[in-house]
């Protein structure tokens, strides 16, 4: 699945302000500022709208993509390798985005960034290296799981998430975060005794067993390869900024991309690409179409999770990437004929709630932020009165 990929950022230049692009903001006191988690009701329509934009982007490029990655193995694709190359190769679109921030934003680079270059590289090599091997785990899911299948699996990736934050970001584990991941787990763990795989390309047991262990596994990866770009920003990059997230996201991808097409060549695939594209069912042309629109599909997701992260933060864009999962499975049944058991329509509903219970807790934690936002500039005022009548 896309998710692995890295998030483009080529439209969200426009229209972002200085608040909207740093998630921390120094204070007089020392500490840092962080943006809310959830939007706030008081903004302008104009605001709402680009909301709107971004939310849909990251709904309609996730589905489609999926969507597009299963027919392309349904109709005759075989290339593991170039189904994962169309997760990643699309970040030359990014190039004239940080050309123009660069003019724009010069002074924006960080101490560390200048200093220790050897050590930037190293990050994006390594998490280069990360996103290649998570994209192609995704792509040996899709390949052989049912959409609806593999899409439920797909959010165990906050469980996951939850873990890894807790070991390399410190967030504390709450009910409703143990709740949110006893209940992710037993949604996958329903999906092991499928005994109906219900895909429309009859896959064996075994590939069935491989595809789910992939899937696993490469929901496992890229919640750990979040957690370790949000420490790398924190502790090496030190700010969020737009040009930060542009590198970060060019270089590891450019990265991928060697990767990917190393392990095309070597393994040989590049050989059959031409049989394969004379054999597609559907055509030479719906063979191209779909693997530029699958990139296409991918790279719209990409614009509308970091428009969100921009907006509001990183929180909500994940939110919503992870509400627009049961899009694809209700998809698959309608235009795909996938088969939607008792036990996916169960493992569905535990994975919703499990959703529901994780973004919760996020509520919970985003009032508690603001009411002692708000206490502390009451103390602030309050000092700050006695000061002038003294």
């Amino acid at each position: 699945m896309g998710e692995a990929q890295q998030l483009p950022l080529s439209t969200a230049v426009n229209g972002l302000e200085k608040d909207d692009r740093e998630v921390e903001k120094p204070q007089e006191n020392g500490e840092t500022k962080r943006k809310s988690s959830f939007p706030s009701l008081r903004r302008p329509y104009k605001w709402w709208l680009q909301m709107v934009i971004y939310a849909f982007f990251v709904l309609a490029g996730q589905s489609v993509g999926t969507l597009l990655g299963r027919l392309y193995f349904d109709n005759g694709g075989n290339s593991e390798w170039m189904a994962t190359l169309v997760q990643v190769v699309g970040f030359p679109i990014l190039f004239p985005f940080q050309c123009i921030v660069a003019t724009k934003h010069e002074d924006t680079g960080t101490n560390t960034t200048k200093r220790f270059p050897l050590i930037l590289a190293s990050i994006y090599i390594s998490l280069g290296i990360f996103m290649a091997a998570d994209c192609m785990l995704y792509t040996i899911g899709l390949q052989y799981l049912p959409v609806t299948t593999y899409t439920l699996i797909c959010a165990s990736q906050l469980g996951f998430n939850a873990v890894f934050s807790y070991f390399l970001n410190r967030q504390k584990f709450t009910p409703y975060i143990v709740n949110s991941l006893f209940l992710l787990t037993i949604s996958s763990v329903l999906l092991v005794f499928q005994t109906d795989p219900g895909d429309s390309k009859k896959t064996t047991k075994n590939k069935y067993v491989i595809g789910f262990i992939c899937t696993l596994a490469a929901s496992a990866g890229y919640a750990l390869m979040l957690s370790l770009t949000q420490l790398a920003f924190h502790k090496v990059i030190k700010k969020e900024t737009l040009r930060a997230v542009i590198d970060m996201t060019i270089y590891q991808s450019v990265v991928a991309t060697v990767i990917i097409v190393i392990g095309l060549f070597g393994s040989g695939e590049w050989r059959t690409l031409n049989k394969e594209m004379e054999e597609y069912k559907l055509g030479k042309v719906s063979y191209v179409m779909n693997l530029l629109w699958t990139s296409i599909s991918w790279q719209a997701f990409g614009v509308g999770c970091v428009g969100l992260i921009f907006k509001v933060s990183s929180l909500f864009s994940n939110v919503i990437s992870i509400l627009g999962l049961p899009v694809a499975p209700v998809l698959a049944v309608i235009f795909l004929h996938d088969k939607l058991t008792g036990l996916k329509a169960v493992a569905m509903l535990l994975a919703m709630w499990g959703f529901v219970s994780y973004m919760y807790q996020h509520y919970l934690d985003d009032s508690k932020m603001k009411e002692q936002r708000r206490s502390s500039d009451e103390g602030v005022s309050e000092v700050a009165l006695v000061t002038e009548r003294g």
